[in-house]
């Protein structure tokens, strides 16, 4: 199967959501060790908002998207919340509209959100945020779609640059946020921000990959 059903997305948010819940301690360990150590807790309190209020309704994947990005954006602490309430809204703006969704839709509705956040924010690859991790994974399926490569297939890929592209902040020096202070001193950690997004993206890929099937 080359596409997913927009209506059968809430499967993909709530893998998301226990991504970050599963993480939430390991997310404050690594946001403790440069950062206020909050990262966990925030995010966690947001995803378990969603979770809460929409478990026992019926709601696609991109209106899930949305709904997670309002609350993100709006009901809780720290930066972060609006940078990923931004990023998620503006990926489910782009793909609303859309019944099947195709490796070549998400492409461009991921990019979609990344455009939306560096329009709020000056980061770009190398400064140490989540732009490390969402930007090479909107390349590599931006890539496969190109190619033409089997969606399941871009989305092993996905994964693969998410995780290569957190890996990469440990040895950048933070140029935003808090971290930002310590200037030679931030290098060595990951980055929290980088850290979510990847945990975000894999369980996205993984939830869209069972919608897939075994084709």
């Amino acid at each position: 199967m080359s596409t997913f059903k927009n209506a059968e997305g809430k499967s993909v948010l709530l893998k998301m959501v226990k991504g970050i819940q599963d993480n939430k301690a390991y997310l404050g360990e690594v946001d403790g060790l440069i950062g206020d150590g909050d990262h966990g807790m925030n995010m966690n309190k947001g995803f378990t908002l969603f979770e809460d209020r929409f478990k026992d309704r019926d709601f696609g994947f991109t209106e899930g998207l949305d709904e997670l990005g309002t609350i993100l954006f709006s009901e809780i602490g720290g930066s972060m919340g609006p940078i990923y309430g931004t990023v998620l809204m503006d990926t489910a703006s782009a793909g609303e509209d859309l019944e099947d969704i195709s490796l070549e839709d998400l492409g461009n509705m991921l990019e979609a959100g990344l455009a939306g956040l560096q329009e709020i924010v000056e980061a770009k690859t190398g400064d140490k945020t989540l732009v490390d991790t969402l930007s090479p994974a909107v390349d590599s399926l931006k890539s496969s779609a190109a190619e033409g490569k089997d969606f399941k297939a871009a989305l092993l890929d996905m994964k693969e640059a998410a995780r290569a592209g957190r890996d990469s902040t440990k040895d950048m020096v933070a140029r935003f946020g808090r971290s930002s202070r310590l200037g030679e001193r931030s290098r060595g950690v990951l980055d929290a921000g980088a850290t979510s997004c990847c945990i975000i993206l894999e369980a996205m890929a993984d939830g869209i990959m069972e919608l897939l099937g075994d084709s």
